[in-house]
């Protein structure tokens, strides 16, 4: 509802969308960065928006159905984080394989196959 709140007031472009984690067996957070654009203004007013999940089943709704250009970028969210964004038309995996397990930049993510130095041989 926020984001429709934002659009009606004028804020109809999504600069861009990120999301990160924010602590090992922390929170995770979606990131939104808006703009308004209008016609002969030199300096656009913009806005940041922070949503946070919890790391166990992040559920967050998704605004691509009001700026359409949340597509990829929130499909990379989840592809990195794991984060579900519900309502989206094609959440899927689009960096990694779909048989990859896991969220690589997730704090805690221990890469498959992964060796530290003093193992190697």
């Amino acid at each position: 509802s926020t984001a429709v709140i934002l659009y009606v007031y004028g804020y109809n472009y999504l600069r861009s969308q990120c999301a990160y984690d924010v602590a090992p067996g922390g929170l995770l957070a979606s990131v939104y960065h808006l703009t308004r654009i209008e016609y002969g203004i030199d300096q656009p007013e913009e806005v940041c928006i922070k949503v946070f999940a919890p790391r166990k089943k992040p559920r967050i709704p998704s605004v691509f159905w009001v700026w359409k250009s949340a597509d990829f970028q929130e499909r990379e969210s989840y592809d990195m984080l794991g984060i579900s964004y519900d309502k989206h038309p094609r959440l899927k995996r689009i960096l990694m394989p779909e048989s990859w397990i896991g969220w690589p930049l997730r704090k805690d993510y221990i890469a498959p196959n992964f060796y530290e130095i003093q193992d190697a041989h």
